[in-house]
């Protein structure tokens, strides 16, 4: 059933080496949403994943920077639509749970919705994906108060006003980081939905690593941590400095008070210099916590430049 809607909507597909199941992808896509427009965005495959997508009717478009994230900073620039579906291109999510995310997105008059994905196999996502899923989420519901159930999924609904004011900066897989702690960190509406997700087709192949796109994800959090909340990164460092520079000091002081001198003074020297370290660090903090609040400022109003649509 399609959504009933006057609105122009475009499914955008990020595709590297994915000849054995973009065409069912697309497929399934042009079922769901017949009105809708469906780019295909080709990664510099080396099979035939533009060939395959151009038959089963996607709109074929090429990005020669490698990476998933120049690809979307590519497809949000350069497509334009009311609303927007996001969806790896191997076959894994549910394209009939599309409805689910428009209506919520609709409805309730959001940003953002995530594809939250329910395991259907146990071979669909590796042990190792799920541990630094969970991890991630759990660093990032801290640090910004609130987070998604899911947030390294790859199916995911925007409005107009979303894609044109996200300041893409990630090349790889990190970009689905980047467009959560987007989100939260200017306070969007966003919400999520759950989905189904299936194991790779037979032939296919995952572009993943488990541990080189988790330290790249790992790296992207900690960069954002910095960039979005930098009082709480460099307040974490004093902390740390001056916590070593008073372990230093603390006998050095018992001693000075029992009998006047100060018989190591080199360690003397290395607690001064780390409590120096310290409040380096939070001053630091302090400044660009005021600078990081400007940057927000313009980023909103930057988002508020698109109105939004409600027709």
């Amino acid at each position: 059933m399609s959504i009933k809607t006057k609105k122009s909507i475009a499914v955008l597909i990020p595709c590297y080496n994915e000849e054995v199941a973009i065409a069912s992808v697309v497929k399934d896509f042009r079922k769901e949403l017949p009105e809708a427009k469906i780019y295909v965005y080709d990664n510099n495959s080396k099979d035939q994943t533009a060939a395959n997508a151009l038959k089963a009717g996607a709109i074929v478009r090429k990005e020669s920077r490698q990476g998933k994230g120049y690809v979307v900073r590519r497809m949000f620039a350069n497509i334009e639509a009311d609303i927007y579906i996001m969806i790896d291109g191997d076959n894994t999510y549910d394209s009939s749970s599309v409805h689910k995310l428009i209506a919520k997105l609709q409805d309730e008059n959001l940003d953002m919705v995530v594809g939250t994905r329910k395991f259907v196999e146990d071979e669909a996502y590796r042990a190792g994906h799920k541990l630094g899923n969970w991890l991630f989420t759990t660093c990032i519901k801290m640090i910004f108060g609130r987070s998604f159930t899911d947030i390294l999924s790859g199916y995911r609904a925007f409005s107009r006003r979303f894609v044109k004011s996200f300041p893409c900066t990630s090349g790889g897989f990190e970009i689905e980081s980047e467009l959560t702690v987007h989100s939260l960190d200017l306070e969007l509406p966003v919400g999520e939905v759950e989905t189904h997700y299936f194991a790779r087709p037979e032939g296919s192949q995952s572009k993943l690593s488990t541990y080189k796109d988790g330290y790249k994800i790992s790296r992207m959090i900690l960069t954002m941590i910095k960039e979005f909340k930098p009082f709480i990164f460099f307040g974490s460092w004093f902390a740390l400095f001056a916590i070593a520079a008073i372990g230093f000091a603390t006998p050095l002081v018992f001693t000075y008070l029992e009998t006047g001198l100060v018989p190591r003074m080199p360690t003397a020297i290395l607690s001064t210099g780390l409590m120096l370290l310290a409040f380096l660090c939070l001053f630091s903090g302090i400044i660009l916590d005021s600078l990081n609040r400007g940057r927000k400022e313009i980023k909103r109003l930057k988002y508020l430049d698109y109105p939004i649509n409600n027709d």
